[in-house]
């Protein structure tokens, strides 16, 4: 008779651990959902994305650009951002969290020394050592644990996509920096042509052949020019001091621009079997996705029964020796645990838990959907510049020819001196245009690049 109540104490636990485990089939695979999502996304692009010319290879961002300059700048990027540093501590500060779940599985063991002196007595010291674990029947602390673990893997991921994009904005402000210096190059020679105009229109006045408009005209077109050109080089200092604060330097950068564009290489023949799936942040939102249910999970354990063991060994003596190594007493105590009424907490935190992972679902479609869009923009821009570029340059090529002529038959006398100023301008328009769509090609290619998943080495 004497076991009864432990066999009604049972009876009781099996009970109750059926009950609460009955709603835990209602839940949704939102994993699953987020796998076929990416499936169905990559199926659908994969033929579009491989429509481009094949140029060379490409692993990594760095490989799209072959330059020991451009190199030194990310690796100390890398190493002294000080944005990317931030991340990475808190990156550290997720493992200590990590490593404090682990802990929760383990027993925990804690000491007591304590003296006391009732009055007309001697001093009393009393000692006690205790164990306590929570068993672990459900798992839950073992998902509790997993979900540290998925949570610290998404800020990794995290942490690789800040240093993807890091290290592109290097790439691109250290090609803007040509583009810069082109644009200074373009405008001197306008700068120069203007003067020489000016001045030739000065000449023509003073000899009756023009009229103060035309001269008042040049001037107005030579110092909007020099105005142009300080704007320029001011320009020019800024993406230099972006680059500076971009490598986390406080030293200004002594930096002479390239005189040519470098190659940027980029193939896409290779990439639609893993594009997409190598972004860090999808990797991120699938894997806030995994955490989440996990979550989700502890929340329904958290409605069993737990059980926790515990032994305590205290003594009281009249001195510490004593009372800490001679003649302990132990007692040992198991406890079961069963949570019968807190007002609808534990189904609010679990229904809570359950709407937490459909948000993490629905931010992944999101982030999917981002990249998709991204992928798209990026290759439309690929194509469509390819195009301008081709045609600017052919352009370009026609107005150069054009300005021979035109300077040619002022020579003879066959054409104003306005349609002279008029051809060159078109042509100075037009060479700017070009380099500005260089330099926006081959930015739009290290884009398209970060948008397919290609990054940097992790560490």
């Amino acid at each position: 008779m004497q076991y009864r109540p432990f066999r009604y104490l049972g009876l009781l636990f099996i009970g109750l651990s059926l009950a609460a485990c009955s709603s835990n089939h209602q839940r949704e695979n939102f994993a699953e959902l987020a796998q076929q999502e990416l499936k169905t996304a990559s199926h659908n692009k994969a033929s579009q994305w491989s429509s481009l010319d094949d140029v060379a290879p490409a692993s990594y961002l760095t490989d799209l650009i072959h330059a020991p300059e451009l190199d030194q700048f990310i690796q100390q990027a890398l190493e002294s951002n000080p944005s990317l540093q931030s991340t990475l501590l808190t990156l550290q500060s997720s493992l200590w969290e990590l490593k404090g779940a682990h802990a929760d599985q383990l027993p925990s063991i804690n000491g007591n020394l304590s003296a006391s002196k009732p009055k007309d007595s001697d001093t009393r010291y009393s000692a006690d050592i205790s164990v306590s674990w929570q068993l672990d029947v459900w798992g839950k602390l073992a998902k509790t644990e997993a979900s540290a673990s998925k949570t610290l893997a998404s800020d990794e991921a995290l942490y690789q996509a800040s240093r993807d994009t890091l290290v592109a904005n290097v790439m691109k402000t250290w090609l803007e920096l040509t583009a810069k210096q082109h644009a200074i190059e373009i405008e001197k020679q306008r700068l120069q042509l203007l003067e020489t105009n000016e001045e030739r229109i000065i000449k023509r006045f003073k000899n009756g052949l023009d009229n103060l408009e035309k001269m008042d005209e040049a001037r107005t077109s030579t110092s909007q020019s020099r105005a142009n050109l300080v704007e320029l080089q001011e320009n020019l200092e800024i993406t230099k001091r972006e680059l500076q604060k971009l490598i986390g330097s406080t030293q200004p950068l002594d930096i002479a621009p390239n005189s040519d564009y470098p190659k940027v290489s980029l193939t896409l023949s290779e990439l639609p079997s893993q594009s997409l799936q190598r972004r860090p942040d999808l990797k991120s939102a699938y894997l806030a996705i995994e955490a989440a249910d996990l979550k989700t999970s502890v929340a329904y354990k958290n409605m069993l029964p737990s059980i926790s063991l515990s032994a305590a060994l205290s003594q009281s003596a009249d001195s510490p020796r004593v009372a800490l190594f001679t003649s302990p007493v132990w007692s040992l105590m198991a406890q079961l645990t069963q949570p019968l009424y807190q007002g609808g907490k534990l189904k609010a935190e679990r229904e809570i838990a359950k709407l937490n992972t459909a948000k993490a679902y629905q931010a992944y479609r999101d982030t999917l959907l981002t990249a998709v869009n991204e992928v798209e923009n990026a290759l439309g821009q690929e194509k469509v510049l390819q195009q301008q570029v081709r045609h600017i340059r052919e352009a370009l090529s026609s107005s150069r020819s054009n300005l021979a002529q035109y300077e040619k038959k002022y020579r003879s006398g066959l054409v104003e001196l306005s349609d002279l100023i008029a051809a060159q301008k078109t042509t100075f328009d037009l060479q700017a245009q070009l380099d500005e769509l260089i330099f926006k090609h081959l930015s739009n290619r290290i884009t398209l690049g970060m948008a397919l998943g290609l990054g940097v080495k992790s560490l």
